[in-house]
């Protein structure tokens, strides 16, 4: 499976470079599923969220299964308010 780490500062100026990386990533691996590791996360907003999305997109784009680990507690919150938290399943619970 592709791992894809996210940096500890993810807001909005980071995210379109952020996203960018994530999808080049996500469309060199040749894996069933793309696993984005968010346990780095440290200062972020709703931006992560955005790039997670965009990650999302790309992996399915690609015929690949997408799951978050390390998802930090207040991202997962902010994940649940927007009511897209489970589009961001943990890695355990995806099939490929």
């Amino acid at each position: 499976m592709a791992s894809l780490v996210l940096p500890p500062v993810l807001s909005h100026a980071e995210a379109a470079g952020c996203a960018r990386m994530l999808a080049q990533a996500i469309g060199a691996s040749r894996e069933p599923q793309a696993v984005v590791d968010a346990s780095a996360l440290e200062h972020f907003d709703s931006s992560a969220l955005a790039v997670l999305l965009d990650a999302r997109r790309e992996a399915l784009a690609q015929g690949m299964a997408f799951a978050v680990t390390g998802m930090p507690a207040r991202l997962r919150a902010l994940a649940a308010l927007y009511g897209v938290d489970g589009l961001m399943p943990d890695p355990k619970a995806v099939t490929a």
